[in-house]
């Protein structure tokens, strides 16, 4: 089983080798790591080249400019060749080096479409500290209603699902991964497992959580997510996920 895992990158050069060594060292073999550059003027593609050319790995490099991070997002998804597709971001990293052979061998068990698991977030200055854990354990599609997904990095769908469900939406400035979720557990109907694994170190800072703007823009385009899947929800229904974070309980 091919195991795909798409890295978007734009002057990623500081952090995109921890990320790239972190595939490397996987203990699964068959791996085909993408990387979907949005035309970078850093050192990005000698990282790329240098790991391309030491690891042995199968590494596909592709630098041009694109509308943002779910259309390098989509580019990379059409041209995966692996039978099942993850997201791995730029700036964040494996926790372990058994991440994919742990989801290939879920795959192989068991008749599922998806898996999730876990993931943690690192202090940008010193990535051996966590910062807040992210559980996917109770999860349920329901969830959905009020803002809670999967943790994204941590999942990993079949690659005919991406085909049946569609590309992500271009039009959500950051909410489009999940637009996906929901249209995945809600339209597609997957069959997904959780796996209680910790599957991704993320540095803190990302575009979501950047400011008090960014929060409403994703309130707003949750909202939206559910309504255009014909999914009741609400703002306030969405803002419960906000207590979570605030008290530091673990989803």
């Amino acid at each position: 089983m091919k195991i795909s895992i798409i890295t978007v990158t734009y002057n990623s050069g500081a952090t995109l080798a921890d990320t790239m060594a972190s595939v490397v060292r996987q203990d699964y073999a068959d791996i085909e790591h993408l990387v979907i550059d949005g035309g970078s003027t850093d050192n990005t593609k000698d990282i790329v080249e240098k790991y391309r050319r030491e690891s042995g790995r199968n590494i596909v490099f592709v630098s041009e400019k694109d509308e943002g991070i779910y259309d390098a997002m989509n580019k990379g998804i059409a041209m995966a060749t692996g039978d099942v597709v993850g997201i791995l971001n730029s700036d964040d990293f494996f926790t372990s080096d058994d991440v994919i052979s742990t989801v290939a061998g879920a795959f192989a068990r068991e008749d599922i479409d998806a898996v999730y698991g876990d993931v943690h977030y690192v202090s940008a200055e010193n990535t051996a500290k966590c910062v807040r854990y992210y559980s996917s354990r109770l999860f349920r599609p329901f969830w959905l209603r009020f803002g809670f997904m999967p943790a994204h990095p941590s999942f990993y769908v079949k690659r005919q699902k991406y085909d049946e469900a569609g590309g992500y939406k271009l039009d959500y400035k950051i909410g489009a991964d999940y637009e996906m979720m929901v249209r995945m557990f809600f339209i597609e109907k997957i069959k997904a497992k959780y796996i209680s694994k910790d599957f991704v170190s993320m540095r803190t800072g990302g575009v979501s959580n950047r400011n008090l703007k960014s929060r409403l823009t994703l309130i707003s385009e949750d909202v939206r997510a559910c309504r255009e899947n014909g999914i009741y929800t609400n703002r306030l229904m969405i803002c419960t996920k906000f207590l979570y974070k605030i008290f530091g309980l673990r989803f």
